[in-house]
């Protein structure tokens, strides 16, 4: 037995694996719940209550899709690509850092310069964070995988020495946490006296030139052909290694802008639990968008709803939030196995 590729498939075969897989992953979590003693029906009306039943939690659901949108685009980048860039959450920081150690004081700007002279630095430094991993890949072989995965280690142990040194906030009262930004540097409200920032519109505008980058540039197709096969790519005449490190600028600069989005626009200070793993998360919101970077922003919003809705949903119905954890991780192995199943079909010789 063998697995054939599928030229052209269908419809059907393109969508109905996608469905199966997430419908199997609700079934599992269904399966869980009662296990833990609960109610399905009501676990789940707890969750999409909790996540879209009130202007709060929609805007809840929103500010959480954020961070989740820039980390989802980040890894669609670079994985269509074939750079296997498990490194987000290292560049996520490395966002927040540039972020904070600029936006405290030391650049004495007007808020309409501060704010895209912020965000451009941190696009630009977590590119570079990511160019590392790119050009040891490039030019000596090394794993991407696992060098752009030890950053993680490495950078949130770099964020901790400076909460606890040079950026430490004096007036924390001890607390490792940084200054709080000026309000130059302040992404603004969408509505005044709403949560809900800029960021988010930010997200939704990356997403659409992440669209029209892929699909209508010179740089887009390059990227794709690379992905598709490398060797192809080089024999046709693309500079393969010139793309993966344009391609690991691109990625990593996404990746850092959602850091910049959580400091400028929700948090307004640096702390090592910045993020609870958004750069992780970003992989599972790629995969369920199967790597489309409009897909991503409803992946996003689809993972942003669970963990909402499962935090509201622990409260009321006694369920451990780790559900929340299952579902995700059932639908993106499903998810995996889904686009098997979509691309290939078995044969027998």
């Amino acid at each position: 037995m063998r697995l054939e590729p599928i030229a052209n498939p269908t419809l059907t075969r393109r969508v109905l694996p996608p469905a199966l897989a997430i419908a199997t992953s609700f079934a599992v979590a269904a399966f869980l719940a009662m296990i833990a003693g609960g109610n399905p029906f009501q676990v789940f009306g707890l969750i999409i209550s909790g996540a879209v039943g009130s202007k709060f939690a929609v805007l809840e659901t929103l500010n959480r899709a954020t961070p989740l949108i820039f980390t989802g685009l980040a890894i669609s980048v670079a994985f269509r690509a074939k750079l296997w860039n498990i490194g987000a959450e290292a560049q996520l920081y490395m966002g927040a850092v540039v972020t904070v150690v600029l936006g405290t004081g030391a650049l004495g700007l007007p808020g309409w310069a501060m704010v895209p002279l912020l965000a451009v630095l941190a696009v630009i430094a977590g590119g570079i964070l990511l160019l590392i991993p790119a050009l040891l890949k490039t030019r000596l072989g090394v794993d991407e995988v696992v060098t752009t995965l030890l950053f993680n280690f490495i950078f949130l142990l770099f964020v901790s020495y400076l909460l606890e040194g040079p950026l430490k906030d004096p007036m924390g009262m001890g607390w490792p946490k940084s200054a709080r930004l000026v309000s130059e540097a302040r992404l603004p409200r969408i509505v005044d006296g709403l949560r809900l920032h800029w960021g988010f519109g930010l997200a939704l505008i990356a997403a659409v030139g992440i669209w029209v980058v892929d699909k209508f540039t010179t740089l887009g197709f390059e990227m794709r052909a690379v992905g598709q096969n490398a060797h192809a790519a080089r024999f046709a005449g693309i500079p393969v290694n010139p793309v993966i490190l344009k391609t690991a600028l691109l990625s990593g600069g996404l990746a850092a802008l959602a850091g910049f989005s959580e400091v400028a626009g929700l948090k307004g200070s640096l702390t090592l639990d910045l993020s609870p793993g958004y750069g992780y998360t970003g992989i599972v919101v790629a995969m369920l968008a199967l790597l489309h970077p409009l897909g991503v922003v409803a992946a996003a919003l689809f993972v942003a709803a669970i963990f909402v809705g499962a935090d509201s949903m622990s409260r009321a119905a006694g369920v451990p939030t780790y559900l929340a954890d299952i579902m995700l991780a059932s639908a993106l192995l499903l998810t995996v196995l889904a686009i098997l199943i979509t691309k290939f079909r078995v044969r027998r010789d």
